[in-house]
């Protein structure tokens, strides 16, 4: 869980690179899931974010962070004012900063799973991932709740060195659910691990008609990453651990001492002071997450076919 780029990179950068991307149309049924989670180990604060799983028409879902897609009109009007009026602006004191970065998809039927995060390539995001084939041993049971408008069931497995409850629904006829959870009968409408550290239980839902997966800043930026660079899951484990210790490692060798002294326009203080600020920000973030989805690797890799 992370933050790639501060709102002040995107404004810093989007002047550039404004162009909006053509994507192919698709149709999606998206599906918005209420994630409660436990940042620290050792911790009993919660926190808590919306995230959303899109089943499209072409076969595939993805998963990820709703923060910055809800607030693309409030992102576009800010742009749109950042570009006519030549000034740069602090946009962390108005959008909110998201909590998951990475996305997953998986392609139906056969549900291969592909995990994709971003890297900084100097200043240019780049795609790294991992694709593996899961088959969760799911233990369905008899027991029947209501949970909110559905009719669900409850079944249990082992992820990622957790023990997981789910409830599912055939009310849906979508064998899929939130982050890499799939294979039941219908829909999962909620779903917790047993210490209750990660707990998605699902809000609403509604028909995206003319679907793209980006969100506006993504698309504006050309920030999409660009194709996927595929890497084994304990290369991708070391490259992006690389990236978290030193996220400006790439970026550094560019930011010249006559540009870390410009003043800029329209915010406080020089683009170094910006640089400082994010990077106590990165690691203010870090510290205050040690609890991943799957603890352990060794239990994952036993799920594989």
């Amino acid at each position: 869980m992370k933050k790639l780029f501060s709102v002040f990179f995107i404004a810093l950068f989007a002047f550039a690179s404004a162009q909006d991307s053509k994507d192919a149309k698709e149709s999606a049924n998206r599906f918005f899931y209420e994630l409660t989670f436990k940042p620290k180990k050792d911790s009993t604060k919660l926190d808590k974010v919306v995230t959303i799983l899109d089943i499209t028409d072409k076969n595939r879902s993805i998963y990820q962070d709703y923060t910055v897609i809800a607030q693309d009109s409030i992102m576009k009007i800010e742009m749109e004012a950042i570009q006519k009026s030549g000034m740069m602006k602090d946009l962390s004191k108005s959008l909110k900063t998201p909590k998951i970065s990475a996305r997953v998809y998986k392609t139906y039927p056969s549900m291969k799973i592909q995990y994709v995060d971003k890297i900084a390539s100097g200043f240019t995001p780049t795609n790294i991932g991992y694709s593996e084939e899961l088959k969760f041993n799911w233990n369905i049971l008899n027991d029947k709740q209501k949970i909110g408008e559905y009719n669900t069931q409850k079944a249990t497995t082992e992820f990622g060195g957790r023990k997981w409850t789910a409830w599912f629904s055939t009310d849906l006829p979508f064998q899929d659910g939130p982050y890499k959870f799939f294979g039941l009968p219908g829909l999962i409408i909620k779903i917790e691990d047993d210490q209750k550290n990660y707990s998605w239980v699902l809000q609403g839902n509604k028909k995206i008609k003319d679907y793209t997966e980006y969100s506006y800043i993504e698309s504006l930026m050309q920030a999409k990453g660009g194709k996927v660079n595929e890497l084994t899951r304990e290369k991708f484990e070391k490259t992006f651990n690389d990236f978290k210790k030193d996220p400006f490692a790439s970026i550094r060798p560019m930011m010249t001492q006559e540009m870390m002294s410009k003043s800029v326009p329209g915010m406080d203080g020089t683009v170094g002071d910006m640089v400082k600020k994010q990077e106590k920000q990165y690691k203010d973030f870090y510290n205050a997450n040690d609890n991943p989805i799957e603890i352990s690797l060794q239990s994952t890799d036993k799920m594989k076919k």
